[in-house]
């Protein structure tokens, strides 16, 4: 069950995109799991992958075709198999796969963004999916963001999508995005896949700056269990539909701001529908040197498997939390200035016991939804950051037990 999460009942069309979603059986039967998400002629595009190694063939294929044209038509998105630890055959479905839709949209292969999610080894059906394009290019439309939404999940139990409108000077843009991912998340493109479009008049340059700087605070500020996919990219495409650009820096800073809080929300999404997980959990750290060392220890603490099970269990074991920050490699850390809270209450000031902690107190927080853990290291500095993650549960276990069954 998802902490406070609820699916979209809509989602804002964006002018000059148009999707679609349709059944492919390529694991799943009776739903749809293919995506087919049509741009028009002209849009910037820009992305960021997961730096996993063993990156997938579509993640292969999407950078070589945005290095070729940063301007696609066409992303293509499929459930219930990754195409990741396929080698050369992977990629070489990949590419059959963008063959394939720029035969049905009438335009290079290069101009197509294949992205896929699923079953890491298994070879991709390929003639499923191909199969399936007419059905997708017949179905294409302006309101195919919830279908599209609902497709591209896998473990995932609630569809994550949000739309902003923003007025900048030259009128009014539209955001609209969608994620997907419940497990295998971690920074450094935490399985996540996320597509976000807006109508507005974007360069590429900007446009990938922008990114970069959201994902940064949204995408690679989350961790369910430690393992960074084969699979993840994050995709923001522009359309200019609206003919509305970023026509100086307020412009931009009210764009960022709104494109920052849609990449937070469909992040934040992610954790609460965790899998397995019955409570949201933000890490804040401050103080810090700098926020390279804010985010290590924030996310030592966020990683524990001893501390989420005690967040799962509501068992206020703060050494868990102490023991954590203190093998998170701070270089000359002053224990004796450390303080940390949970939400409201102190459980260690100047390094150890808080002289005021009840056990009660901490249980009571250690039982809510959403705690929050803050750790202040002493004044080392002014840098501060947060991770968002939740608990560690018996039914994590069961749904990766599970999975290929």
């Amino acid at each position: 069950m998802a902490v406070h999460l609820h699916e979209p009942e809509t989602l804002l069309p964006v002018p000059g995109v148009r999707l679609s979603a349709v059944a492919a059986g390529i694991r799943y039967q009776g739903r749809d799991d293919l995506v087919l998400m049509e741009l028009a002629p002209g849009t910037a595009c820009a992305a960021v992958f997961t730096r996993n190694a063993f990156c997938a063939a579509p993640v292969q294929v999407a950078r070589s075709h945005l290095q070729h044209s940063r301007s696609p038509r066409y992303l293509l998105i499929n459930a219930g198999n990754a195409n990741a630890g396929t080698g050369e055959a992977g990629r070489v479905a990949a590419l059959d796969c963008c063959r394939a839709v720029a035969g049905e949209g009438d335009c290079a292969p290069e101009a197509v963004l294949p992205f896929s999610t699923g079953v890491i080894g298994e070879p991709l059906p390929v003639g499923r999916i191909t199969t399936a394009l007419p059905a997708a290019r017949s179905a294409l439309s302006a309101q195919g963001w919830i279908p599209a939404m609902r497709a591209i999940m896998t473990t995932d139990t609630v569809g994550k999508g949000i739309s902003e409108r923003v007025t900048l000077s030259g009128g009014e843009v539209t955001l609209t995005g969608i994620a997907k991912g419940s497990g295998m998340i971690h920074p450094d493109m935490a399985t996540m896949l996320a597509f976000v479009a807006t109508d507005a008049r974007v360069p590429e340059e900007t446009l990938q700056d922008l990114l970069q700087g959201c994902v940064d605070t949204s995408f690679n500020a989350i961790t369910v269990d430690g393992d960074t996919s084969t699979n993840d990219a994050c995709v923001l495409a522009a359309t200019g539909a609206s003919g509305v650009g970023l026509a100086g820096e307020a412009d931009v800073a009210a764009f960022a701001a709104a494109l920052d809080r849609v990449c937070r929300h469909l992040a934040q999404a992610i954790v609460r529908d965790g899998e397995g997980a019955t409570k949201f959990v933000t890490v804040r750290v401050e103080s810090a040197r700098d926020i390279a060392e804010a985010r290590r220890v924030a996310t030592t603490v966020a990683l524990s498997p001893l501390v989420k099970t005690a967040l799962f269990a509501s068992d206020p074991n703060w050494g868990r939390i102490l023991a954590a920050v203190g093998r998170a490699e701070v270089a000359d850390l002053d224990v004796g200035a450390v303080c940390i809270h949970l939400d409201e209450v102190c459980i260690v000031r100047n390094g150890g016991r808080d002289p005021g902690y009840q056990e009660a107190d901490g249980a009571r927080v250690m039982a809510r939804d959403e705690p929050v853990i803050s750790i202040h290291l002493g004044g080392r500095g002014t840098a501060c950051t947060e991770i968002y993650t939740c608990d560690l549960s018996f039914e994590y276990v069961r749904i990766n037990a599970e999975y290929r069954s």
